[in-house]
């Protein structure tokens, strides 16, 4: 909580969902794609799982290499997003 507001998961959490939905759905390994965007495998898992940030060229590469326009992926992030502020009542104050 910060100034009565209660926070909701970083966007880097909600961007890597959609690219690993996006991933699984065409039923690709990590391995695949990190070969095909040129990143360690290691490092698409931890964007996947949101502990590490992605610089914009790097999830360019990565949409790239899975086949998906960047506006859809950053449109799936968002719609998690707004759907976990929903959720969570994140943009209301909380009761004293």
């Amino acid at each position: 909580m910060v100034n009565g507001y209660v926070i909701s998961p970083l966007f880097r959490i909600h961007l890597g969902v959609a690219l690993r939905s996006a991933r699984m759905a065409q039923g690709r390994t990590l391995s695949q794609v990190a070969v095909r965007a040129g990143i360690s495998l290691g490092y698409l898992s931890e964007v996947e799982r949101g502990v590490k940030e992605v610089s914009s060229e790097m999830l360019a590469s990565i949409c790239d290499a899975l086949g998906v326009p960047l506006s859809h992926v950053l449109t799936a992030a968002a719609r998690g997003a707004l759907s976990s502020e929903m959720t969570s009542n994140a943009a209301l104050p909380l009761a004293a």
